[in-house]
């Protein structure tokens, strides 16, 4: 299972316009399947209330021992990942897919989903769906629903925010970009005047977006799955499709850490431009000081 390829833009305000002025003409307007489940689910949902989250479900595809050359590390910087999950004050729980069990704390919030589809190549979107399809299949109430890479950091209070706000669902706009070799930290976020170059948060890391999930909805699980197979840039389009607009959490929540050896994106060979980034938008010692705190160490 490949990774699904994007829409082009200039399709996506027309499927987008015609979803808004009538649904029937986005259906003859040739939509990819993750646009047609987003078609689905707004379907199905129109006319109902919008339930309200009891917590956030994080969806955690973890790669596998015979894919990277420190299985060690791997799991020591997930054990950081769930650690930032653990010190939420909110309601929440995580489910990490892989094909062995890493070591996971004593903790009924943690569970493992075997994988073991063995088919050649990188499997990282097979996981997601595997996770997509599990989710339909669990009992529990409504919830958001986020797919974290298992080497980023969540800062504390991101879930409580998403409980109190109650939202169709969140985007991380602003969100923090570390360089693991040089331990430079750079603040993501959207262009300004100041900084025409910069880009926000969800155009550089998975970790960016989460959906409320409504499980008496089978449309709901069914979109997920489809918008999970594609890069995140487009979550918040295919959001917006489904009649779930994305809001932008208050503050920047998310830590992505580059350059620690066994990156998802090193392994695609697609590193060097972040590296960049980083040197181009880092944020001084003292205000990456300010903030670091409300993370575990990375």
């Amino acid at each position: 299972m490949a990774q699904a390829p994007a829409t082009p833009k200039l399709k996506r305000a027309s499927l987008r316009l015609a979803a808004t002025l009538a649904p029937s003409l986005a259906a003859r307007l040739s939509p990819a399947p993750s646009e047609q489940a987003a078609l689905a689910l707004r379907s199905a949902a129109r006319g109902t209330p919008r339930p309200k989250a009891e917590k956030v479900i994080f969806l955690v595809p973890l790669v596998g021992p015979h894919h990277v050359g420190d299985w060690q590390a791997v799991t020591e910087r997930l054990q950081q990942t769930v650690e930032s999950f653990r010190r939420q004050n909110g309601a929440w729980e995580a489910v990490i897919c892989c094909q062995e069990r890493p070591p996971l704390p004593d903790d009924p919030r943690l569970s493992w989903l075997p994988f073991d589809d063995p088919t050649p190549g990188n499997d990282k979107w097979r996981k997601l769906a595997a996770l997509c399809d599990h989710l339909a299949t669990r009992e529990g109430g409504p919830g958001y629903v986020m797919s974290f890479d298992a080497d980023d950091l969540l800062r504390d209070g991101t879930v409580s925010e998403m409980l109190e706000r109650q939202e169709a669902g969140y985007l991380v706009e602003t969100g923090y970009v570390m360089d693991h070799a040089t331990g430079d930290v750079a603040l993501a976020g959207p262009r300004r005047l100041s900084m025409p170059l910069r880009k926000p948060f969800w155009k550089l890391c998975g970790s960016c977006s989460a959906l409320l999930h409504d499980p008496r909805l089978t449309e709901s699980a069914a979109f997920l799955r489809e918008m999970t197979a594609h890069e995140h840039r487009m979550f918040p389009y295919l959001a917006a499709l489904a009649g779930r607009d994305l809001s932008a959490l208050r503050r920047p929540s998310v830590l992505y850490v580059l350059n620690h050896g066994e990156n998802f994106g090193a392994r695609r060979g697609r590193v060097g431009f972040k590296t960049r980034f980083v040197q181009r938008f880092r944020v001084a010692p003292r205000d990456w000081a300010a903030a670091r705190r409300q993370f575990p160490e990375p």
